[in-house]
């Protein structure tokens, strides 16, 4: 370093170059944070307008819907207030109530008895009558079968028919003269049986009714009974002639 030169002393002159040292350190100090400032601040700007941006982009796009839109594969509806361009949150009609099958046993939403699950069994209210009395047949009819089902147990589907003794000839069917054609659903239990009544005017009969009816005479008579296909054993009962009077002396 030169030493200082003039007429104040030396400490003076070292003195006022420290000085001026420290103020240019000073300077230069105060340029450098004036450069990383102004660098930091131009820096943040770009930024500050994006988060703007974004911000103002946000606030003005419409909230997303949180209900879906129906599947475009989704036919539409063809008919009723839809089809028509109706008020689509009408409620809907009620579906047309099933149609009958023809069919009550089916229409009963059990399966039906099948005649061979069947057992009939046929029984008279006594073993003898008179000529001229109204015999009153029970016919039974019972589930044999494993599971349940249902059947039309009414005077439409049974019949009783009376025969001579030997069963060659017919005399009397249920189902002759103005029969009843009443229905009666009826839904059996594995063993279940039901009961109904036929009662016989002790006269015979033909088909449609188309022969004079002639009451019978005593004798020995055989008679069965049917649902449906299903035909019960043959059982006997005797018909005798009214007691005569005792002739006077």
């Amino acid at each position: 370093m030169i030493e200082p030169q003039g007429p104040l002393p030396p400490e003076v002159y070292w003195r006022r170059r420290l000085i001026a040292g420290i103020g240019a350190v000073v300077v230069i100090v105060v340029v450098i944070i004036l450069i990383v400032w102004l660098s930091s601040g131009s820096g943040s700007a770009p930024d500050s307008k994006n988060a703007a941006a974004k911000s103002s982009a946000s606030t003005s796009a419409p909230a997303p819907s949180t209900q879906s839109a129906p599947p475009s594969s989704e036919a539409p509806s063809g008919g009723g207030d839809h089809g028509d361009g109706g008020d689509p949150s009408a409620t809907p009609a009620p579906p047309a109530p099933a149609q009958p099958s023809g069919n009550p046993a089916a229409d009963s939403g059990v399966p039906g008895c099948s005649d061979q699950s069947l057992s009939v069994v046929l029984y008279t209210d006594k073993p003898t009558y008179t000529v001229g009395d109204q015999p009153v047949f029970t016919i039974v009819t019972t589930n044999g079968g494993l599971a349940a089902c249902s059947r039309d147990v009414g005077k439409a589907a049974q019949n009783v028919i009376v025969r001579t003794l030997d069963g060659s000839r017919t005399l009397w069917s249920a189902q002759d003269c103005a029969p009843d054609k009443g229905v009666n659903i009826q839904v059996l239990q594995p063993g279940q049986q039901v009961s109904d009544t036929v009662t016989w005017s002790g006269t015979t009969s033909s088909p449609g009714c188309t022969k004079k009816r002639v009451q019978v005479a005593a004798g020995g008579y055989q008679a069965t009974a049917k649902m449906g296909e299903r035909e019960s054993a043959p059982i006997t009962f005797n018909v005798v002639a009214p007691a005569q009077a005792p002739a006077q002396q």
